[in-house]
């Protein structure tokens, strides 16, 4: 019996992770006994605050250790209120939060929650591979609007309006971007609001898990919107800002019909999330960001480097991205042209792979994420790394022809 013959539909027309397959090649080729610097997770390279982890050694002791509530701990929720009021200045309560196993179950969630057969989605390219994923998942369709960077990657209010169909559903799209970097500011989102109001029965998910991570005046949220807020569902977590990627800590706010609706999915299918993380989340929020601005300080750096680097090379065309820890050049002049054992790079993925096994480093093809003329590359690591790797990215693509 072939594989394909009894796996469900469902799961067959699901695509592996490219981030994560990337990385599982970059971790073969380092079993070998090669070299190979990693940047194509997007994970910080920082150790989680002491702070944190203090809280979770305390949760330990204190025998936080059984089944939380579905939603999550009610303290943790009320911190999350806390931090929406005093960061974003936005009125939730907790019976409009949810804390899931991490950002990614809270998209998911909301996608199964709000995504019927045939509904469709509407999502900006370049998006994060995942989303167009869950969509399948959830039987809807995806429908794109495509971006450029001579935008910076960015949609206007027309390309919205022409992109709205009777079927459309949701909107979905992240500020700062995976895996751009681009942040809307409050007037472009004010655009697209303007869109939004003509059309009252879109949802929009605001993807705000890189917030922190932005270099540009502050943080904006579409949620701030009063005449679309209940419809927007923020999903954010702890995972970027506070480096708790493993934690698996993230929530939605949204309204409350929605937010039981995610009660209840998740009631059926992992119930409440790890007890330990719930309460150092607790303790990191509470204690405020100076760990968060430490970190950023140093993607800021980091971003200047690789930037000045990345303009270095040849055939590369690159912008300087407002947020996030990421940037996406464009590679199209090296389509056409062939490795030094006469293979043709024909797409991202092709160049993504050479960068592998001919320069050792582990970079993620833009096809994964919706534009093929482009590959994503994290900066979320050391600085002498950065310099190598790109160092080695120079010689690699030199030597294409």
């Amino acid at each position: 019996m072939s594989t394909a013959s009894y796996l469900s539909d469902r799961i067959n027309s699901l695509s592996e992770s490219a981030t994560l397959k990337m990385t599982k090649l970059g971790r073969e080729l380092a079993a070998q006994g090669i070299n190979v610097i990693s940047l194509s997770v997007g994970e910080p390279d920082f150790n989680t605050p002491a702070h944190v982890k203090d809280a979770a050694k305390k949760a330990l002791d204190d025998n936080f250790t059984r089944y939380s509530p579905v939603p999550g701990y009610p303290d943790l929720r009320q911190a999350v209120v806390n931090k929406l009021k005093n960061e974003n200045g936005l009125d939730y309560d907790i019976s409009q939060i949810v804390v899931s196993t991490g950002a990614k179950q809270s998209l998911s969630n909301v996608i199964l929650t709000l995504v019927n057969p045939g509904d469709e989605v509407i999502i900006p390219t370049p998006y994060w591979v995942s989303y167009s994923e869950m969509v399948t998942l959830a039987e809807g369709k995806s429908v794109f609007i495509n971006t450029d960077i001579e935008s910076n990657f960015k949609i206007t209010a027309e390309q919205l309006e022409a992109a709205i169909t009777p079927k459309s559903k949701v909107f979905m799209f992240s500020s700062p971007c995976n895996p751009t970097g681009s942040v809307y500011s409050k007037d472009e989102l004010a655009a697209l609001v303007k869109v939004f109001e003509k059309h009252p029965n879109i949802f929009i998910i605001s993807d705000e898990i890189y917030e922190h991570i932005n270099f540009v005046d502050k943080h904006e949220s579409i949620a701030q919107f009063a005449s679309v807020k209940d419809r927007v569902i923020i999903i954010n977590g702890f995972s970027k800002a506070f480096a708790m990627t493993g934690w698996r800590l993230g929530y939605i706010a949204a309204n409350k019909e929605i937010a039981t609706a995610n009660d209840k999915l998740q009631g059926q299918t992992t119930s409440g999330t790890c007890s330990i993380a719930q309460r150092a989340g607790i303790v990191a929020y509470e204690q405020g960001l100076d760990s968060v601005y430490e970190m950023k300080e140093a993607f800021a750096r980091r971003r200047q480097l690789v930037y000045d680097l990345l303009n270095d090379i040849p055939g590369l065309k690159t912008n300087l991205p407002d947020g996030a820890f990421y940037f996406f050049p464009e590679i199209s002049s090296f389509f056409g042209k062939k490795d030094p054992n006469g293979n043709v790079i024909k797409d991202s993925s092709d160049l993504a792979l050479y960068l592998l096994n001919f320069g050792h480093i582990a970079t993620v093809g833009g096809d994964s994420f919706g534009n093929n003329n482009y590959i994503r590359l994290s900066y979320a690591a050391s600085d002498d790394n950065l310099k190598e790797a790109l160092r080695r990215m120079k010689d690699a693509l030199g030597k294409l022809v």
